[in-house]
């Protein structure tokens, strides 16, 4: 028994050692490590149980907790740790309202078409990943479904010729002039996995209409930079110029996807040129390449809550599209492993493991709150989606039969601990040691 006792707490110090700044991008089990914190970080301002929802506490939406669920889920999938599991199925289910489609009286004042589309890319993910079904409710691709036929059911042509506004119901004037990217991305995007799903054309189809409506009124200009939107109070002939990560993201997944299911080349071509435009949201300074930013609002400190989850969605959005369109692998790559270690020593405020907002400034800068822990997560649980994809485009040589030659010592020039193993390799071996120790002495028990 005390054998035993000493071991577990050996494999305990061993785990809580490794910190987000230590993330090694290489290194699967640092990054499953590192994710699990990030997990519980995110999840602790979830309240809700393995039987109930609750809201997010103020100033967080509704649609928060719909882009929190979905995180979870690619936490899951990715980890294979099933932990929060039952929390995510009771969460999505109830939610899912009267119809099944994710229009949900309690949010009858709030709810957006953009809102209604982060919740339908949770079921999507929860489909893509054979997710548990929840128990008496429809599959999660049926749940999809049915949202995707209530959204383009209000598909706009009173002016504009089309589009999809952002507000659903008459008492939300504010929006309903107003067309922008979320919505009409979202229901691109909707459109696009559902085709890769079910191989149906008819959401080809529709993924085709949104994408044209958007690039001829130009919130996707001819660059492929994705706008917020416009207001059909000027027939749309005006754009609003502001420009936010998670817009790229969701038309470069929906255009990745589309590659896949189609195989037309015309996709491939648009979702590289998506990925090329989204360089304006790296590379802050010259000291701070390929770090992603949220250059609307990050430089001159005016983002908001929302605005502060952005960045996770493209992070999710750019290892989705990696994941159906390969040879996108070299250039997000380039951008999110960089973008992840600095994630990860924005990562060490309370405890050392409280993640901050601004990547590129080299640790925590004291804004806390769950976007920050989303986007933390998000950015680096992908690299195991990313890290898969490049494994099976560069498989190793096949093994030789040579003299291996000697190892050079270790370089007294070096940061290294014992053997000559870097600081974090050695805790990781020495989680995985305990573990194998704790696994033993169960057996001695």
């Amino acid at each position: 028994m005390l054998l035993k006792s000493a071991l577990l707490a050996a494999t305990v110090v061993a785990a809580d050692t490794l910190v987000p700044a230590d993330l090694d991008v290489n290194n699967t089990a640092s990054i499953v490590a590192i994710a699990k914190t990030l997990a519980s970080g995110a999840m602790s301002y979830y309240n809700g149980t393995a039987t109930t929802y609750s809201p997010l506490p103020s100033p967080y939406y509704w649609w928060e907790a719909g882009a929190l669920m979905g995180a979870m889920l690619d936490y899951s999938y990715l980890t294979n740790d099933t932990t929060y599991d039952a929390i995510i199925t009771a969460a999505i289910a109830n939610n899912t309202g009267p119809a099944n489609d994710f229009l949900v009286p309690v949010q009858y004042l709030d709810e957006g078409n953009d809102d209604q589309a982060f919740w339908a890319f949770t079921a999507l993910t929860a489909a893509e990943h054979k997710f548990p079904q929840a128990a008496g409710a429809p599959s999660w691709l049926d749940i999809s479904i049915n949202a995707w036929n209530n959204m383009v059911a209000r598909w706009n042509t009173t002016m504009c010729a089309g589009g999809f506004t952002w507000q659903i119901y008459s008492y939300n004037y504010n929006g309903l002039n107003y067309k922008n990217s979320a919505s009409n991305g979202g229901v691109f995007l909707i459109s696009a996995r559902l085709a890769l799903l079910t191989g149906n054309s008819t959401y080809i189809d529709w993924a085709e209409k949104v994408w044209n409506w958007s690039d001829g009124v130009g919130i996707i200009d001819k660059h492929y930079n994705v706008f917020d939107g416009t207001d059909s109070a000027t027939n749309c002939t005006k754009i609003n110029p502001l420009s936010f990560t998670y817009q790229n993201g969701i038309y470069l997944y929906g255009a990745a996807a589309l590659a896949k299911q189609t195989g037309d080349d015309v996709w491939a071509k648009r979702a590289e040129s998506l990925l090329g435009a989204a360089s304006r949201f790296f590379s802050p300074f010259d000291n701070a390449t390929d770090i992603m930013w949220e250059h609307a609002c990050e430089g001159v400190g005016t983002c908001t809550k929302d605005m502060k989850t952005f960045k996770g969605f493209l992070s999710r959005f750019m290892y989705a599209a990696v994941d159906v369109l390969p040879s996108l692998a070299p250039n997000v790559t380039d951008y999110m492993r960089t973008s992840a270690i600095a994630a990860g020593k924005a990562c060490s405020g309370l405890k050392g493991i409280t993640c901050g907002q601004k990547w590129y400034v080299g640790g925590f800068d004291g804004s806390v709150g769950l976007g920050q822990e989303m986007c933390a997560l998000e950015t680096i649980q992908g690299l195991l989606t990313l890290n898969k994809v490049l494994a099976a485009a560069n498989p190793p040589p096949p093994a030789t039969t040579t003299t291996p030659a000697p190892s050079p010592s270790p370089s007294p020039t070096k940061n290294t601990g014992a053997a000559g193993l870097a600081p974090q390799d050695l805790r990781l071996t020495g989680l995985s040691i305990a573990c194998a120790l704790l696994i033993w002495g169960n057996l001695l028990a």
